[in-house]
């Protein structure tokens, strides 16, 4: 006797182990459980896919057995697969965020220590400022390049000290001048 039954399950195309019962429940009356089985899919849910319990004569499971389990073994298998591409890109997700969550604590810490460093500096050269080693303070001042973000201070303070240890060419000539022209005025 040739059959074609095991053909008829490979077209179905399901992903998984079939799992078929057959119990006897009295005469010539039998309960037929079909299970689709994945281990393949990590999401504890498929186990909530119940059985499909098909009950009738061996003629009534014979007629009908094919038509009865095709669309719902097909949407219990694409379901599983479906929530194995869903745990996946889940746990993708998972690692995305944690790598930008790194990425980012990283470039916080690194901004932070940037600042830090830039303080220090900063403090160094107030207190070079204070025992008057105005040359000192300026070079100890943060370097602009590096501290794009305070530029304009580092600047306002590298005038300030640039004051005290190189004056200005023009403003100490206007000055002599000025000093000059006075004292010849006076003496005429």
């Amino acid at each position: 006797m040739q059959t074609n039954f095991f053909r008829h399950i490979a077209k179905m195309g399901l992903t998984g182990d079939l799992q078929i019962t057959l119990r006897s429940t009295t005469e010539n009356s039998y309960v037929l459980s079909v299970l689709l089985n994945n281990d393949g899919c990590g999401d504890e849910a498929r186990k909530l896919i119940p059985p499909l319990n098909l009950r009738g004569t061996a003629e009534d499971l014979d007629n009908g057995f094919f038509e009865s389990i095709s669309a719902p073994l097909q949407t219990a298998s694409g379901l599983m697969v479906d929530m194995e591409s869903f745990m996946k890109q889940l746990e993708e997700a998972q690692k995305q965020s944690a790598m930008e969550k790194e990425k980012m604590d990283k470039e916080k810490k690194e901004k932070e220590a940037k600042e830090k460093k830039y303080k220090e500096a900063f403090q160094k050269a107030e207190g070079l400022e204070k025992e008057g080693k105005y040359k000192e303070a300026w070079s100890a001042l943060p370097k602009v390049s590096e501290n794009p973000d305070f530029a304009e201070a580092i600047r306002k303070k590298q005038d300030e000290y640039e004051r005290h240890f190189a004056p200005s060419l023009f403003t100490e000539n206007l000055t002599e001048n000025f000093t000059e022209s006075q004292s010849q005025t006076d003496n005429h």
